[in-house]
């Protein structure tokens, strides 16, 4: 960790990202941090990809596959030669 720039607002950024992952809800995400204003909060908790897949994945109807759509090769060429 020697080589990494380790600022308190990375830790707090990075914590805020864990609880986050592991379903924490925003208003307590605020508390730990210590915000008055859970808008405060909205810097250390932006949605990435994975947030993002995951709820995506709650509003998939029951009977279409799990996982990523992977058009066919068909597909993306008639999209290429658009």
């Amino acid at each position: 960790m020697a080589d990494k720039n380790l600022t308190p607002h990375a830790l707090r950024h990075s914590t805020a990202m864990r609880l986050r992952h592991a379903g924490v809800d925003n208003a307590v995400i605020a508390l730990w941090l210590g915000h008055h204003d859970i808008r405060s909060t909205q810097v250390y908790t932006h949605a990435d990809l994975a947030l993002k897949e995951q709820a995506l994945d709650r509003t998939t109807p029951p009977d279409v596959p799990h996982g990523r759509y992977k058009a066919p090769d068909q597909l993306l060429a008639f999209l290429e030669a658009l």
